[in-house]
């Protein structure tokens, strides 16, 4: 059976963008295809720059989440008065700096984050062959090239992301496999949420379809296209699934 990286995704604050409209920054409960490809490429070391590796990462990527601990939605209202001359830290050692005019009113907007959100997610690549492949991706997010994020640069980890190495039939499977850590106590285990994109035979009548766009045209540097992802509970999958 084929080998699944299976990351480990929690911590004070995440956020998964949705489609955004305007000032007001959106979340998803978990993260899509094009955040998975910037997660590992900021692992892997890969400059913003190179398109072509990102979507050759994204374009092999397959991949299902497991929601263990659900979370709380939050708002955050932000101002932020932005000057030619201001300048913000990085991870290089040397402040970075902006290229646009000095704004006479604050720029004001609203970005979404989940609160206490753990999650569990299994990766797959397709090619499995190809660089990098699943033991350089571990090994990145082991030591990593860079601090990783969970979606913006304020969301930290609270515990390493690398989870380990599952063989399964495929990333559903995997997560049926693979033990729950962080679970909300008040959830019984077997009711968990897990979602993938496309269909599957695991998936039967109750199940929740949802039109996500979430991959990125790497090359162009736009979000665009939809796929349905479906999600049901790990209790209705297993039985699907001949109690696997």
């Amino acid at each position: 059976m084929p080998l699944h990286l299976m990351l480990a995704l929690e911590g004070p604050l995440a956020a998964y963008g949705a489609e955004m409209v305007d000032a007001r920054g959106p979340v998803r409960d978990w993260p899509g295809a094009s955040l998975l490809t910037g997660l590992l490429a900021n692992a892997l070391g890969y400059h913003r720059g190179e398109r072509a590796r990102h979507q050759a990462l994204q374009d092999r990527l397959r991949f299902a989440v497991r929601i263990d601990r659900p979370g709380r939605r939050i708002r955050d209202f932000q101002t932020a008065q932005l000057g030619k001359d201001d300048k913000g830290w990085t991870t290089r050692g040397e402040p970075e700096g902006r290229k646009g005019a000095t704004y006479d009113t604050p720029h004001i907007r609203e970005r979404d984050h989940f609160a206490d959100l753990a999650l569990t997610v299994a990766i797959a690549l397709d090619p499995p062959e190809q660089t990098p492949d699943l033991d350089a991706l571990a090994q990145a997010l082991n030591e990593p090239a860079r601090p990783l994020f969970l979606g913006r640069k304020p969301c930290l980890p609270s515990r390493p992301i690398l989870a380990g190495l599952v063989e399964a039939d495929d990333p559903l499977h995997a997560l049926t496999l693979h033990p729950i850590e962080a679970a909300d106590p008040s959830i019984d285990p077997e009711f968990v949420h897990l979602a993938g994109p496309g269909t599957h035979p695991w998936f039967d009548t109750g199940v929740e379809a949802l039109f996500v766009t979430d991959e990125r045209n790497w090359i162009s540097g736009v979000h665009g296209g939809e796929r349905i992802f479906l999600r049901s509970t790990r209790a209705r999958l297993a039985a699907a699934a001949g109690g696997r």
